[in-house]
């Protein structure tokens, strides 16, 4: 059952259309997700940390990440890929083994260090990327983040080149987070030889046109939840001021 879902989530990876994911921070935000005929619920490190009570950056212990991502994956009967950040300080096996108990079939690894801010060497990426791959096999699909662009480096080169390194290290898909110039997004879908997931932020270029860039995958990272606990916010004044939050 493993396998076929991995195989499901990877399959529907296509450059020019893309897979999209909403991503979700509990279980009734799951199954919403499930219901809406989305084919795949994908986990927001960000939005499930403050959920818990955390900030994001690996600040979670890794128990309650993944007894989060337990119990959005028993939520829904689709396959499951789930943020976990820079891998919580496990080693790749372990993170691989921790990720299949929990039930999730796919992973977001960073390639920086939460906590400084740096970059992570891009060799010891690709190593830490094939260990996770030698130790799932095809039961994992894994969606490698480059953080080049959200570390202020606005290196296409350097961008290409730690993609391309994680995808002959296992890889199954790249994420360049943060990367919205559809110029940028053309020229680095073509020189990376893989495909590619595009966070969708306010101002990034429509679902059709990421298509059309030949984009593989978009998704949300945390602004859904941000959006949604605004809207909460909104609701809670209103009660402050004497309103009725269903009719203001």
């Amino acid at each position: 059952m493993t396998t076929d879902r991995a195989a499901t989530l990877r399959r529907l990876h296509v450059p020019g259309s893309p897979l999209i994911l909403p991503n979700v921070w509990d279980a009734a935000s799951a199954r919403a997700v499930q219901e809406a005929g989305f084919p795949v619920v994908a986990t927001g490190s960000a939005a499930v940390s403050r959920v818990l009570g955390y900030a994001d950056g690996e600040s979670t212990p890794v128990g309650e990440m993944m007894a989060a991502i337990a119990r959005i994956a028993r939520a829904v009967d689709v396959p499951v890929t789930a943020d976990v950040e820079r891998g919580y300080g496990l080693a790749p096996a372990e993170l691989a083994e921790r990720l299949a108990e929990a039930g999730a079939v796919g992973c977001n690894v960073e390639d920086s260090d939460p906590r400084t801010g740096e970059l992570v060497d891009a060799g010891a990426q690709a190593d830490f990327l094939a260990g996770m791959r030698a130790a799932a096999g095809d039961a994992l699909v894994i969606n490698a983040r480059v953080d080049t662009y959200v570390r202020g480096l606005r290196d296409r080169a350097a961008a290409v080149s730690r993609g391309r390194r994680y995808l002959e290290a296992g890889a199954d898909c790249v994420y360049p987070i943060t990367l919205a110039d559809e110029g940028e997004i053309a020229a680095l879908v073509a020189e990376v030889g893989g495909p590619v997931n595009i966070l969708f932020r306010p101002k990034a270029p429509s679902y059709a046109r990421l298509a059309e860039l030949g984009v593989a995958r978009i998704s949300f990272g945390g602004g859904l939840h941000q959006a949604a606990h605004a809207y909460t916010q909104g609701l809670l004044t209103a009660i402050a001021q004497g309103h009725d939050p269903y009719t203001t």
